[in-house]
């Protein structure tokens, strides 16, 4: 088969769409024919080389992606040949006291497929029974690609650790990424009257039409500021701040009394500065969040896949253009999702 590959870290140079050995499947594994993955920044990342990951080189990147089963191992009983199924990319013990207690994603030994160990942008994954679910005919693969990853992080973010309520402002950063344009949707479901920043009238012309009541162009002012002005100084109860340093002091002050942050990652850098007389003064809590339990996952899926949620794609590539699809969020082109799809399913 072929896939998207590199064999060491660096910029997207690295990236080659070549020859790989033919997966072969484990008796609780499934055997899926890709159509269409997608990309998230956690790729760019893993490309560059993450601090304390050591991979087994060339590594396959990739986290989200959907197709046909072709085989099933002799313990799998959910899936059949010919169905449809997405990738759900967290991997769990099942064992540790946290799995044991309904929590996977905080599992001992939770790991990702495409971070830590070889991910789905190749033309066929063998992937753990566990990790897949059911994606009904008519959602197109595309969408079926894009959704997994954004969607499911972004629900456990508000719904189970924001705890975010129909009557409650909140203020999502970077609104036209994957995480950010899925937040605005769900805080827009969940009925909290939501803000959202963004860097072209464009990126907010897009947050406006996932449900964004209030935009805010952070290249032209600042947020915290803006925020202050359109609630009279008030605040907002929840943050989704997935930026880190650039934005971590600004989230805080943007905060209400008794506000939360909820953070899923830091695209600026791991390390930020936290003003710890604010946080007991205005008793603030900090909230991290780290990908969906199986729960969450069969609750927010759905919800993509009768089109109650919308995922936006906004270019799709053959996987031989990997490194273009790596370009595009580096650069932050455009809003919403870059798919990349095998070189012999790719129509143009």
């Amino acid at each position: 088969m072929k896939a998207v590959q590199f064999e060491e870290h660096g910029d997207s140079s690295v990236l080659e769409y070549d020859e790989f050995e033919d997966p072969d499947i484990a008796d609780d594994e499934v055997l899926v024919d890709v159509k269409a993955g997608a990309l998230n920044h956690l790729d760019v990342w893993t490309r560059r080389g993450l601090p304390g990951v050591e991979l087994d080189m060339p590594h396959i990147p990739g986290s989200d992606a959907a197709g046909v089963v072709s085989e099933v191992g002799a313990d799998v009983t959910r899936f059949e040949e010919g169905d449809h199924v997405a990738v759900c990319a967290g991997r769990y013990c099942g064992k540790c006291e946290f799995c044991r207690d309904g929590q996977e994603s905080e599992c001992e030994s939770y790991h990702i497929m495409g971070e830590h160990v070889r991910g789905v942008h190749a033309e066929q994954a063998a992937v753990p029974e566990e990790n897949l679910v059911p994606v009904p005919d008519d959602v197109d693969w595309h969408t079926a690609a894009a959704s997994s990853l954004v969607f499911q992080t972004a629900w456990r973010m508000l719904v189970t650790r924001a705890e975010l309520g129909p009557s409650e402002k909140v203020l999502v950063l970077g609104a036209s990424g994957g995480v950010g344009h899925a937040a605005v949707q769900i805080a827009d479901y969940l009925g909290a009257e939501v803000y959202a920043t963004a860097s072209t009238d464009e990126k907010l012309e897009y947050a406006r039409e996932c449900g964004a009541d209030h935009v805010i162009n952070y290249e032209e002012s600042s947020f915290k500021d803006e925020i202050r002005d359109l609630t009279d100084g008030r605040g907002v109860d929840v943050v989704v701040d997935h930026i880190g340093p650039a934005t971590w002091e600004d989230s805080q002050k943007a905060l209400a009394k008794g506000g939360r942050i909820v953070t899923c990652g830091a695209t600026t850098g791991p390390k930020a500065e936290t003003n710890i007389n604010r946080v007991f003064w205005n008793q603030l809590e900090i909230l991290g969040s780290t990908m969906a339990t199986p729960g969450e996952i069969d609750d927010v899926l759905p919800l993509v896949w009768d089109g109650t949620f919308e995922v936006h794609v906004r270019d799709v590539l053959p996987m031989s253009e990997a490194q273009r699809a790596h370009e595009m969020l580096e650069e932050r082109e455009g809003f919403g999702k870059v798919v990349v799809v095998p070189d012999s399913e790719y129509d143009g």
